[in-house]
């Protein structure tokens, strides 16, 4: 029995899908499902989307390499008449990332699909789709909360703040402030860190946006104040500080605070802070067998899965500040 493969650029949002030659499924049906998992898929790469993109060459092997350039000190010395200067050289250094694969399939008899009232390949692939984008976007997360920039929010009791140096001493009263916003977004000016699009980039939990946004009152613009709220970022729900807001639930929580309190990172981002592969060309695919691959002599079984090459790296610990607080919810939050 013959297998058919569906390569997909899952996550590029407005990218035009890539093709199979499989005879036995119509473009309809693969247009079906290759949307399905866009739209699933695309709402949990919340800290992919702020990454450098990096393709995955064909037959390049497992590692990637991220080049970063030096910025050149200041040409403060005069020219002097008809000498040539020096000049200067660029100085560049590389970061590399193993690539790993990840992937994950769903197997169905043909009973089920028999006596199922929805197409179990549909639902399937739904479930699929949402799993490929938390798992690709995990694996983002995990490397860039592991910054060495990071910021302690303080324990505060009416007038009294008590100066916090580690997560184990964060409790429910380490609440983020509007002021940690604006330092953080200082720390970054002072680097020259680039912006993204004229601001900095805040990915933080919506138990903690609900403690920032208490705070802050007027000074907190919703995305439907700006002045071109059609150019929202995915997942964007506002601004404060010259800082965009954008909310996910995946990010990261450590159960690790003061008596097991819940301790949260928002990550304030800076251009090029960090590298991701894409998930275009090959990045990611979605893998349909029909009843009968395999050591399958009955017709019993099909499947439905896919496959997906990732790696992220930090290439600039200055661009990106962590921020860990603790939040009104953190005596109920869980670990993710």
């Amino acid at each position: 029995m013959t297998d058919y493969i569906l390569n997909i650029q899952l996550f590029a949002a407005g990218d035009e899908v890539n093709k199979t030659t499989s005879e036995n499924l119509s473009a309809e049906m693969k247009t079906f499902y290759d949307k399905t998992l866009i739209t699933l898929a695309s709402p949990y790469l919340v800290h992919d989307q702020f990454g450098q993109k990096r393709d995955i060459p064909k037959n390049g092997g497992k590692i990637i390499e991220f080049r970063k350039f030096s910025s050149l000190p200041k040409a403060l010395t005069p020219l002097t008449e008809g000498v040539t200067p020096t000049g200067n050289k660029l100085n560049v250094s590389s970061v590399s990332a193993t690539v790993e694969q990840y992937g994950d399939y769903i197997e169905q008899t043909d009973l089920l699909e028999l006596t199922a009232v929805d197409n179990t390949i549909v639902e399937a692939t739904k479930q699929l789709a949402s799993q490929a984008g938390l798992t690709m976007d995990t694996i983002v997360r995990n490397e860039i909360v592991g910054g060495t920039n990071v910021m302690y929010c303080p324990k505060v009791s009416g007038e009294t703040e008590t100066a916090v140096t580690s997560r184990s001493q964060i409790d429910k009263t380490s609440l983020l402030r509007v002021k940690d916003v604006f330092k953080a977004a200082a720390e970054l000016k002072a680097m020259n860190a680039p912006k993204i699009d004229g601001y900095y980039v805040g990915i933080i939990h919506p138990y903690v946006a609900y403690d920032l946004m208490q705070e802050a009152g007027n000074q907190w613009m919703e995305v439907q104040k700006y002045a071109t709220p059609e150019n929202m970022l995915k997942g964007e729900i506002g601004c404060l500080g010259g800082v965009r807001f954008v909310e996910s639930t995946e990010a990261k929580i450590w159960n690790e605070g003061a008596n097991g309190a819940a301790v949260f990172a928002t990550l304030i981002i800076g251009a090029d802070a960090y590298g991701v592969t894409s998930v275009n060309g090959g990045g990611v695919e979605h893998i349909v067998k029909q009843k009968g691959y395999g050591n399958d002599p009955l017709n019993q079984r099909s499947s439905v899965g896919w496959k997906g090459l990732k790696t992220a790296k930090r290439l600039v610990e200055e661009y990106l500040v962590r921020i860990e607080s603790g939040s009104a919810f953190s005596e109920t939050a869980k670990e993710n």
